[in-house]
């Protein structure tokens, strides 16, 4: 765990762990808010995809890069405590990803994004996927600068987990069950639990139960995607949008 949230038992007095925290936060906050004018700037909509580890998130990517990608600009920024398994696995399809290797970090901030942004060219992309490390905790506190945090819930998981990990699973603007194709398989998993969960946390976001294997979903999935991008780019467009900026 890292010693940057507080989840750490290096810091074991209460107040020393409160300080350290709100400190990191506040500068947090701050590099967050310059992430989302600059993105804004260019029109690139940025997507917090989260999950516990395993849950498909690059597998994800993956098929919307095979169904989109001719039609949208896409990018990605991979992070990882290590390896760059998963950026080559992007960049196999032809899309930039940059990586991020934390080390011990359990979760991705707003300063880290800063810096794989400016290895990018903001200007020949439309969508940015930020895959962020495989926790339920930790990165859902942490404002990267993003628009949209995209929640994927394998149904491995267990169907309480947002009752379990209700930091998390508030901040979702769309949960997406994953996986389903495994559903005859597991009979203690059930799509309106976990949905009942969500609910009871006072979270409206849509549910889409999906699979990439068998590809049900799917459509849904990238519907919402492509809703959520035209919604951003009219939201630019009444403010600081180059003219000259693609269009899909």
């Amino acid at each position: 765990m890292c010693e940057a949230c507080g989840c750490t038992p290096a810091l074991s007095a209460h107040t020393q762990t409160v300080e350290v925290l709100s400190a990191v936060l506040s500068a947090n906050e701050r590099a967050a808010a310059h992430n989302r004018l600059h993105l804004g700037s260019h029109g690139v909509l940025a997507v917090n995809l989260m999950s516990s580890p395993g849950a498909g998130k690059t597998a994800l990517l993956e098929a919307v890069i095979d169904t989109l990608g001719k039609k949208y600009r896409l990018g990605v920024i991979e992070g990882d405590l290590e390896t760059e398994n998963d950026a080559l696995r992007i960049r196999a399809k032809g899309i930039p990803a940059i990586q991020i290797n934390t080390g011990s970090a359990c979760h991705l901030d707003a300063s880290l994004i800063h810096t794989a942004m400016h290895q990018l060219n903001l200007d020949t992309i439309d969508i940015l996927f930020i895959e962020n490390i495989g926790n339920l905790v930790c990165p859902a506190v942490y404002d990267l600068g993003q628009d949209a945090n995209v929640i994927l819930l394998s149904v491995t998981e267990g169907d309480d987990k947002p009752a379990k990990y209700p930091v998390m699973f508030r901040v979702a603007d769309l949960l997406l069950v994953s996986k389903t194709d495994l559903l005859p398989y597991l009979d203690d998993f059930k799509v309106d639990r976990a949905e009942n969960c969500l609910r009871k946390l006072a979270n409206r976001a849509p549910v889409i139960p999906l699979s990439v294997r068998s590809g049900q979903g799917m459509g849904d999935w990238l519907h919402w995607l492509e809703q959520r991008y035209q919604a951003f780019r009219k939201s630019c467009s009444q403010t600081n949008l180059p003219h000259d900026h693609h269009h899909p």
